[in-house]
């Protein structure tokens, strides 16, 4: 892909989420005005919930999962300065 064609999807890209972002500030914005708190308590709940799911189940380290490594060691002694 040329550079025009990369930068023209990174604008699409940012346009959508912008769009997305004002579309959702808008539903919440209605929804407080015309008192539907009930609904957005529940929206924002199950936000929350979707919110938590992805992280829990999100691979941070980007690990193989067939590493024979246990874990990481940590030198708290030599941190704290108490190596004898």
């Amino acid at each position: 892909m040329n550079r025009k064609t990369l930068a023209g999807d990174r604008r699409r890209r940012k346009l959508i989420t912008v769009l997305w972002a004002l579309g959702v500030s808008l539903a919440v914005i209605l929804m407080i005005y015309f008192e539907q708190t009930a609904i957005l308590y529940i929206v924002c709940t199950l936000g929350v919930t979707a919110l938590l799911v992805i992280v829990a189940f999100s691979d941070l380290k980007h690990e193989d999962a067939h590493n024979p490594q246990v874990g990481q060691t940590s030198d708290a002694a030599g941190v704290a300065g108490r190596v004898k």
